[in-house]
């Protein structure tokens, strides 16, 4: 059945309309985003496949055009227009992490870094650098590394503070292994990065470990 055939209390676009996005479901918003299904399958029913195919939205955001073209109903056009909401959605959350104290809307730079790192095949780690009010002066990409592990560096982070002024940093890598748990490893060289920055006075904030839809703090952990 189409969709246009369901009452109107149980399509997608009119219960967003009447009870706002956040009711519906991941296959119900990817649905309105396909808008059409294909012969024998309402756009839901092809949301679900999508999604059941992927492995979830994280999964499917970081599909690329060769993946998305092998599943039927997801072509180039929609391809496109699917990596265009994406980048949307990431500059519309790096505009509000620069704005104001980052320390103030902690949901929104877990919000950005999931969408920034969590679909990533291979290990990055990141870093915000703050002022002294703690707003954003730059967001990089600092070392990347294969499925397992980044080769991180101090005297680069260092070196990276200090071109750009920063009184404070919150760092953030990513665990293509689907585990935002931090290891050992991650504590032994947060340790490193803040005594190594604490010699030129930038604090270390926070440190982020992503992995698909989770992020876990260090200083929400009591690690720092």
């Amino acid at each position: 059945m189409a969709i246009s055939d369901w009452p109107a209390g149980e399509r997608p676009r009119e219960r967003l309309l009447a009870q706002g996005a956040g009711a519906l479901s991941d296959a119900e918003l990817l649905a309105i985003f396909l808008r059409t299904g294909v012969k024998g399958k309402s756009a839901v029913e092809l949301a679900r496949d999508l999604l059941g195919h992927f492995g979830g939205l994280n999964r499917l955001f970081a599909a690329t055009e060769k993946e998305c073209r092998g599943f039927l109903g997801l072509g180039q056009a929609k391809y496109a227009q699917l990596q265009a909401v994406i980048e949307m959605a990431r500059r519309a959350l790096k505009e509000e992490v620069h704005q104001g104290d980052a320390l103030s809307s902690p949901a929104a730079v877990r919000d950005y870094l999931r969408l920034r790192l969590a679909a990533l095949p291979h290990e990055v780690f990141a870093a915000l650098f703050l002022d002294a009010q703690n707003r954003v002066l730059a967001i990089e990409e600092l070392f990347r590394g294969t499925l397992t592990q980044a080769s991180v560096y101090p005297r680069e982070v260092v070196k990276r503070a200090l071109s750009h002024n920063a009184a404070g940093v919150i760092f953030a890598h990513n665990h293509p292994s689907g585990v935002a748990e931090p290891s050992q490893a991650d504590r032994w060289l947060t340790d490193q990065l803040k005594a190594a920055l604490g010699l030129v006075e930038v604090r270390v904030l926070d440190h982020f470990v992503v992995a698909g839809a989770e992020t876990v703090s260090f200083a929400e952990r009591g690690l720092l």
